[in-house]
């Protein structure tokens, strides 16, 4: 299928490792003109025509970030924000964590992705075309108590893409916003990691028998999504294939959650 993403300029958020990393190689192998913006940047020079250190909850560093990648690859076509933490702890119930212990959370995964949205919105309206599609989760769907913090800032992000949508639907903008399931992803990783260590020694797993546990416990596929597979459905929402496509949000999960 030709997505016809041949020279547009897809600036990928937190786009240095994880689903970020996929949907820059995803871009890149569709012949887009591809940005990266992270606060980290290691190889990923090597996919990416432009990396660049952001941190998105400074509006004036994606401002110039912004003012960098169209100087160097053109005008913004589309943007994928994938760039999110996780608190670091697990909840369960949610009062074992502290309030200090939401604040960087919502910072980067809701006020980062408003941050964003005000800053780039502009010029696709200007243009009247474009696309938005951003990384939330299932977590968000759900009330997942593992991390109530990322939970409810997921939740937020699907939100507001939703406002976002009919905002600028006469705009010729899309919006949509893609929910991984199960992905083995150092964000996952994280998770496991604060969890096992809550537990007795004789109860600890390794990563490998606590992922493979989940999968049968939760997911009907009975296999974990790729990064890939989620990079996927990105890239598709962004191509003119998915031009009705906004105001959704699209679950790559084997069936984890299912809803009409």
């Amino acid at each position: 299928m030709d997505l016809q993403l041949q020279d547009n300029t897809v600036v990928v958020v937190g786009g240095n490792s994880g689903i970020g990393r996929a949907c820059t190689e995803a871009f890149a192998a569709e012949g887009a003109k591809v940005a990266v913006w992270d606060r980290q940047i290691s190889d990923v020079q090597n996919t990416a025509g432009l990396s660049l250190k952001v941190d998105i909850v400074e509006q004036q560093a994606i401002q110039q970030a912004l003012a960098t990648t169209e100087s160097s690859l053109g005008a913004v076509d589309h943007l994928v924000n994938a760039a999110a933490i996780g608190s670091g702890k697990v909840g369960r119930p949610f009062t074992n964590l502290e309030t200090t212990d939401w604040a960087k959370v919502l910072d980067v995964n809701v006020n980062g992705m408003v941050n964003i949205a005000h800053v780039v919105a502009p010029g696709m309206v200007d243009r009247q075309k474009g696309s938005f599609v951003f990384i939330a989760s299932v977590a968000g769907q759900i009330g997942s108590p593992t991390d109530p913090p990322y939970s409810a800032s997921k939740a937020a992000n699907i939100n507001f893409a939703q406002v976002m949508a009919r905002d600028l639907a006469m705009h010729g903008v899309r919006v949509n916003t893609v929910c991984p399931g199960m992905v083995q992803t150092p964000l996952n990783r994280s998770v496991w990691e604060a969890g096992n260590q809550l537990l007795p020694p004789t109860e600890r797993t390794t990563y490998d028998e606590w992922a493979d546990e989940k999968i049968r416990q939760l997911v009907p596929l009975n296999r974990w999504q790729r990064a890939a597979d989620i990079a996927d459905m990105v890239v598709f929402l962004t191509s003119n294939r998915a031009r009705q496509v906004t105001g959704q949000t699209i679950n790559v999960d084997g069936g984890y959650v299912m809803h009409s």
